[in-house]
């Protein structure tokens, strides 16, 4: 958009979109988390003209990501940069609802730690909407991501390697509360869990469009 299109516009609510550059298998691209929480705003947005002024505002692709650390591609920031950051982007709008689909415990302690609107899909109310690998804890870069980014941007999924990764049931946060601190002391040694040879294009759209659902629900809650 131009800025002549915004005019006008300052009680809409915005959407920040928050994700993370960080290994998603060998399969599925760094910038996973970032596609997933765009298309989510994308979605919620569209579903919302003509009944509320929404605004997607260009993401944040870096976050608190240090359990991707052994591997080629993981760029952290600090909780004390990603506070300030969001703070800072946030401080000129009305109304705005933080979209994250990065969930390493630190990057959503601090999100919350905000006291802004956030759309979490780690609360109970949430997750429990989500599919069966989501709620079972192995939903990285597994058959719940790796199908929304085939539902968005099929082509930068790596469908040849996708198709020959076999199962991994990691049960994410109960080995981070056992405490592990990274993919590779999960059993992670290839930088997923869950079961990416399964994921669909179809079975992303379906997610989106739960997920764009409980969006909907909190902006209008907001609004």
């Amino acid at each position: 958009m131009s800025y002549p299109e915004l005019e006008g516009r300052e009680g809409a609510v915005h959407l920040l979109p928050l994700g993370a550059t960080e290994p998603h298998g060998p399969h599925a691209p760094l910038a996973t988390d970032t596609i997933i929480s765009v298309g989510i705003c994308r979605r919620a947005a569209e579903r919302l003209r003509g009944e509320l002024d929404v605004l997607v505002l260009p993401p944040v692709p870096y976050g608190v990501t240090r359990y991707g650390a052994d591997f080629p591609g993981a760029v952290s920031i600090s909780q004390e940069t990603l506070r300030s950051l969001v703070t800072e982007i946030c401080s000129g709008f009305q109304r705005v609802v933080l979209v994250s689909s990065h969930l390493e415990p630190e990057q959503v302690w601090t999100l919350r730690d905000l006291g802004l609107p956030l759309f979490d899909i780690t609360r109970r109310e949430r997750a429990q909407r989500l599919t069966d690998e989501f709620r079972a804890g192995a939903g990285h870069a597994g058959r719940y991501e790796t199908s929304l980014v085939l539902a968005d941007r099929p082509e930068l999924v790596n469908t040849a390697r996708m198709r020959n990764l076999e199962a991994k049931m990691i049960d994410m946060p109960a080995a981070i509360r056992s405490g592990q601190t990274s993919f590779v002391a999960m059993g992670m040694d290839q930088a997923y869990a869950g079961a990416p040879a399964e994921a669909t294009a179809e079975e992303g759209e379906q997610t989106f469009e739960t997920l764009a659902d409980m969006l909907v629900e909190l902006i209008r809650e907001v609004a």
